[in-house]
């Protein structure tokens, strides 16, 4: 259940170059764009690794991934989690709950590790031939 939320943390990143790179300059600035949006622009199918626990991801997604905090994004609070008990009338038990924050932290750790651009994906499915060709383009268009 944690690497499926890490995963989720690891598309939903936006890679940002090595600083050091010629990549970072700004005068080739390039779309901020998440490695999920990427993907779905190059039509390369996301292999999702399995999910054990559909029913608590389920409760994750609903409650939310993260909450807005002063700088950024923080892990789900035990309010915003108690509140969403409240409002849609599900009582989950401690446990569930104190599983709901751990996973938010979970993705949240995981999508600063991937902003960076060499970060690997915390699970990585067989490579499909649409991947193979995209990589390809890629290659070419730096190589000649």
């Amino acid at each position: 259940m944690t690497l499926f939320v890490r995963f989720l943390g690891w598309l939903n990143a936006i890679p940002k170059p090595d600083e050091r790179s010629k990549a970072a300059d700004p005068r080739f600035k390039r779309p901020e764009i998440s490695r999920l949006d990427r993907m779905k622009r190059d039509k390369v199918p996301v292999a999702m690794p399995p999910n054990p626990a559909p029913a608590i991801i389920a409760h994750l997604m609903e409650v939310g991934l993260s909450e807005a905090a002063g700088m950024g994004l923080a892990p789900l609070s035990w309010a915003t989690i108690d509140a969403w008990q409240r409002v849609t009338g599900v009582a989950l038990p401690a446990w569930e709950c104190r599983l709901l924050r751990h996973l938010s932290t979970e993705y949240l750790a995981e999508s600063r590790r991937a902003e960076s651009e060499n970060s690997p994906p915390p699970w990585r499915a067989e490579v499909t031939e649409r991947e193979r060709e995209v990589e390809q383009v890629r290659l070419e268009a730096v190589l000649g």
